[in-house]
């Protein structure tokens, strides 16, 4: 079995067994297909890319294809229909980051979602002593061809949760190693490179 990275184990020690899940921008169903191997999931992929939803398919997963700046999930499934809804790594390239979120917590009951941190020390040091745009492992695009046009930091995140009345379950942080260090647990927003969120409706107990 292909080794996962731990970004992707700690979004399955989030899942629980038997659960319904959503994964927007599966891609080849990598993550979506470890879950269904391990924790007996079912579900569905959303993914734009023709190419990468023919090899998810060949995996044996059910997937749509779908741009999630055109479509509203809503349309597709009813309120509450998975138990996870999951999209690692594309919240930042969406246009309208906010509305999917509202999205995803209607259909729903969880979501995790995991995003690169801006404001992370060696994107701050390269705005600040370069004076452009960071590149790097996560961010390796120029400005001008990048696909990720709402980058934030943690605290960005935080202030949209609060902001939607989301309530925020758990959340870590994890280097280009795929490893969490003692630094990030003390100063997440300065020292963690990718962040992952374990969300849902505050309203929910």
């Amino acid at each position: 079995m292909t080794k996962l990275s731990t970004e992707f184990v700690n979004i399955t020690e989030w899942v629980t067994p038997n659960a319904r899940v959503l994964d927007l921008g599966c891609g080849d169903g990598k993550l979506l297909k470890h879950l269904k191997e391990t924790l007996n999931i079912t579900g569905y992929g959303m993914e734009i890319d023709p190419v990468k939803n023919v090899k998810a398919i060949q995996a044996g997963l059910n997937v749509i294809q779908s741009n999630l700046n055109e479509a509203d999930i809503r349309e597709y499934f009813d309120k509450d229909s998975f138990d996870f809804i999951i999209m690692t790594q594309a919240l930042q390239v969406v246009r309208r980051p906010d509305l999917l979120l509202e999205q995803m917590l209607s259909t729903g009951k969880e979501c995790i979602i995991t995003f690169p941190n801006f404001g992370h020390w060696r994107n701050r040091t390269q705005l600040f002593f370069g004076g452009k745009m960071p590149q790097n492992e996560y961010l390796p695009n120029t400005w001008y061809d990048t696909p990720n046009i709402h980058l934030c930091t943690f605290k960005d995140f935080e202030d949209l949760c609060e902001s939607k009345q989301i309530k925020i379950v758990s959340k870590s942080v994890v280097n280009q190693q795929n490893k969490t260090t003692f630094g990030m647990k003390l100063a997440p927003n300065w020292f963690g490179e990718v962040a992952l969120y374990r969300i849902k409706r505050h309203e929910q107990t």
